[in-house]
């Protein structure tokens, strides 16, 4: 039988080792996997591509939650079953994150990442069917939720997102389809842009993971 060795990853012709087997368990060292990730990064974004110090706390939280560490994830309040709502101010590299960060589950089903203005164009293209395409069980991160423009076809008005969130909440319930997204809004601008009644969907859709308010522009 095949030796299953999800924390071992191979990246050309150097190999990283995110953690050890214990017993039937992966122990996975967090320093190590920050070596992995800052390696991974370069090759993905280019050498000028760094994870920051100030970022640490936030990285601990999505590693242990992308590894499934259940008891430390119950300390850091997320759940593991819900998807993940990155939070912070522009640049502050919330979709460089969490296109990077599943890598480290290779073995895991991996997400794609959208970005919310692209369907909400589908929308005004093609109509409804986008919101029907992107509610499926089909694995997603959309990107920049909150700041797509209003979809708009045959004359209609839709708040698209806001359609297709309430339809990855039904998807939720009923097979625990995750979901991703990353935006710039808090919540009280999210329940401006999307509504009340979507809020409350996306609470329990989403554990919510923040960067700090004051977190440095990556992109200057």
């Amino acid at each position: 039988m095949t030796k299953i060795t999800p924390h071992i990853i191979i990246e050309g012709s150097v190999k990283y080792e995110l953690g050890k087997i214990q017993g039937n368990q992966i122990m996975y060292d967090f320093d190590k996997m920050l070596i992995y990730l800052n390696a991974k990064g370069k090759l993905l974004f280019g050498q000028k591509f760094k994870l920051y110090d100030d970022d640490r706390d936030i990285l601990f939280k999505l590693c242990n939650y992308f590894i499934k560490d259940e008891a430390n994830c119950r300390k850091l309040d997320i759940d593991i079953y819900k998807g993940i709502l990155l939070t912070g101010p522009v640049g502050c590299g919330k979709t460089t994150l969490m296109k990077l960060l599943r890598h480290i589950v290779p073995h895991q089903r991996p997400y794609k990442m959208i970005p919310t203005r692209n369907i909400v164009f589908g929308f005004n293209h093609i109509g409804y069917k986008v919101i029907e395409d992107y509610g499926n069980d089909q694995f997603f991160c959309f990107d920049d939720l909150g700041v797509e423009p209003l979809g708009r076809h045959y004359g209609k008005d839709c708040n698209v997102m806001g359609e297709v969130l309430l339809s990855r909440h039904d998807l939720f319930l009923n097979s625990k389809e995750k979901t991703h997204a990353t935006t710039n809004l808090n919540a009280q601008e999210l329940e401006e842009r999307y509504g009340n009644r979507v809020r409350s969907r996306m609470r329990e859709l989403f554990n919510l993971v923040a960067f700090a308010k004051g977190s440095v522009d990556k992109r200057v």
